[in-house]
């Protein structure tokens, strides 16, 4: 694939695209393993349609107490709610182990002088804990949460608050998201983007397009013009 030009910065997602979300059930043993690949499943799908409705209805909540509820519904769902074990994946939330790949991208790209970042419409003290629990405080120069404008994505103004705090024009950010519906409105914002589809998700049919598509953020670096800026 032909590189990318002009990027001066790369914008991450944070769940699903530099964290594993999936990691918090799987070092969980009170989860019946019949009932582990559901709980995962339906705790984010459950957790995204909160987002997207409280963006809609004007009734924002910030991303952990979304979490809490979906993981409420999904317990309960799924027949197996105590308290013992919502606290427990709770806190598992909050140490999500980050993908193999993502601390070398981000030292390659690092070293090559993008800036790096994350935009996430999770929590400050969420992204904070993720971050360190991945030890990946060095490699990133921001962490930037949807709390501030207290929208979610896929709302232009997370998008808009993330390039202003960078100082970049929508033009000079790669931006990746392994979410199909997160890639397609960041392009359609105007950001250059590479969607991570670690899930093999078709296509969304929403308005943008993004500009690559990989299956690993290690195959990053090589779209970008990796040379060490002065």
């Amino acid at each position: 694939m032909s590189q990318l030009q002009g990027i001066r910065a790369c914008i991450f997602d944070a769940y699903g695209t530099i964290f594993d979300f999936a990691s918090a059930a799987a070092h969980c043993t009170d989860i019946p393993d019949d009932k582990r690949a559901a709980l995962t499943n339906l705790w984010r799908d459950k957790q995204l349609q909160y987002t997207w409705l409280r963006s809609l209805q004007g009734r924002y909540a910030d991303f952990w107490q979304v979490t809490g509820e979906a993981l409420d519904f999904t317990l309960d769902s799924l027949g197996i709610a105590t308290p013992a074990l919502r606290d427990r994946l709770m806190d598992l939330y909050l140490t999500l182990s980050a993908f193999p790949e993502v601390p070398g991208t981000l030292r390659r790209l690092r070293e090559a002088g993008f800036v790096t970042a994350i935009l996430s419409n999770g929590s400050p003290a969420m992204l904070g804990a993720a971050v360190r629990g991945a030890g990946l405080q060095d490699l990133l120069d921001a962490v930037l949460s949807a709390d501030a404008v207290q929208v979610f994505k896929t709302h232009p103004r997370v998008y808009e608050y993330g390039l202003k705090q960078l100082g970049m024009r929508a033009g000079q950010v790669s931006f990746q998201s392994s979410n199909a519906w997160d890639a397609f409105a960041a392009s359609a914002y105007g950001m250059r983007v590479v969607w991570c589809n670690r899930y093999g998700q078709p296509r969304e049919r929403l308005p943008g397009a993004p500009d690559r598509e990989v299956r690993s953020l290690a195959e990053l670096p090589a779209l970008l013009e990796i040379t060490i800026r002065p």
